[in-house]
């Protein structure tokens, strides 16, 4: 799809109803099949996808100075994006620690994790120069954490910027899309939805899919290990160019390190946060004739079913790879010629690794590497 043909995603298209396991402040989650996080895509179909929401907000606001700002997980790799097209600063929020820092606290109520931060000297830095934030989502539904930040940031820099929020998916009712109307917050989004039904879609779903239970044991595949330097961290403030720049020359290191991969069957898998830099390696793998997918670890734990129309049919869980006390998960594996794993995680604690090995190994995966980013 072209970016002249945005206008042609559909609800229908992209959108899948899933059921939260144990969540009682949304009972369902909106899944969407060409984002590259919970369910394998094709790189090129994410990144095209990215590219219209850009390119919308480039005819708007290609004068102006901006700082995007991307939500964790599931929106961060949509942020780089777009911060790379419009030549924005670029932030994402963050649940991992970030030593010697001060933060923005905020919350995503309905969200399994739902602490949020944002560093706060790094908003000082961008506040001397941008004009205008806006907050990237993969979807709003009522705005309520958005405005929460808007809060905030208005107590400590009143009427230093102008607001917008752009989403892949929307599916605010009028009352809310009002309230940002009357707040002057502008709205950009690729699809409208309507989730009036999506609770009572998700309850009909039998949780009767696959769970695999943790496996912190040492693999009998020990992956080999490339340590790429010139890492960027985007939970810091960054150029968004400069970004897209690095995780290109990062995917240029590999490709020089690997096998050719033409004709094969590739998987590369972005832990957690880490989405941007995996899709953007998956991608130049599939200029270089690979047939490739790519999808990331998540903290989300959603139900599965064995029921055809549900978007997860089988459920891996994980230890993270930046904590391994916290329970991560990965969806809908199944065998591949050679798999990446891509990561910025440091290499203090293997288990977070051990698991996620474990369970690639389970679905008959054999060739299996795993590239660092590092900062230095």
């Amino acid at each position: 799809m072209s970016i002249k043909d945005a206008q042609f995603y559909t609800e229908e298209q992209l959108v899948s109803v899933a059921k939260r396991e144990n969540n009682q402040k949304r009972a369902y989650l909106v899944v969407n099949r060409l984002q590259g996080k919970h369910v394998p895509v094709h790189p090129k179909e994410s990144l095209e996808m990215f590219d219209c929401l850009a390119e919308k907000l480039l005819q708007e606001y290609g004068k102006e100075k901006l700082l995007l700002i991307g939500f964790a997980e599931t929106a961060t790799a949509i942020g780089a994006a777009v911060a790379g097209r419009l030549s924005a600063l670029y932030i994402q929020t963050t649940r991992e620690q970030i030593k010697d820092v001060e933060y923005f606290y905020f919350t995503e109520q309905h969200s399994h994790a739902t602490e949020q931060k944002l560093v706060k000297g790094d908003l000082n830095q961008a506040a001397d120069w941008a004009e205008r934030i806006i907050f990237i989502e993969d979807e709003i539904t009522t705005g309520d954490t958005i405005w929460n930040i808007i809060r905030l940031l208005e107590q400590e820099y009143p009427g230093r910027f102008h607001y917008s929020a752009a989403s892949i998916l929307n599916g605010m009712t009028e009352e809310y899309e009002s309230l940002y109307r009357d707040r002057g917050i502008r709205l950009h989004w690729l699809v409208k939805t309507c989730h009036d039904d999506y609770s009572r879609r998700a309850a009909g779903y039998a949780e009767d899919g696959k769970y695999h239970p943790c496996d912190i044991s040492v693999p009998a595949v020990r992956p080999e290990e490339y340590r790429i330097p010139g890492g960027q961290n985007a939970r810091r403030l960054i150029k968004g160019r400069e970004y897209r720049e690095a995780c290109e020359q990062m995917g240029k290191e590999v490709l020089r390190q690997l096998p050719s991969v033409s004709g094969k069957k590739l998987l590369v898998v972005g832990t957690e946060e880490f989405m941007y830099p995996a899709l953007l390696l998956a991608h130049m793998l599939e200029e270089e004739g690979g047939q490739v997918w790519s999808h990331s670890t998540t903290r989300s734990p959603i139900a599965v079913s064995r029921d055809r129309e549900y978007p997860l049919h089988e459920r891996y869980e994980l230890r993270s790879l930046y904590d391994s006390q916290r329970k991560t998960f990965l969806y809908d594996l199944s065998a591949y010629e050679d798999v990446l794993i891509v990561t910025d995680a440091a290499e203090k604690d293997e288990t977070g690794l051990y698991s996620l090995v474990n369970a690639l190994c389970l679905c008959g995966n054999e060739n299996i590497r795993v590239v660092r980013w590092c900062e230095n």
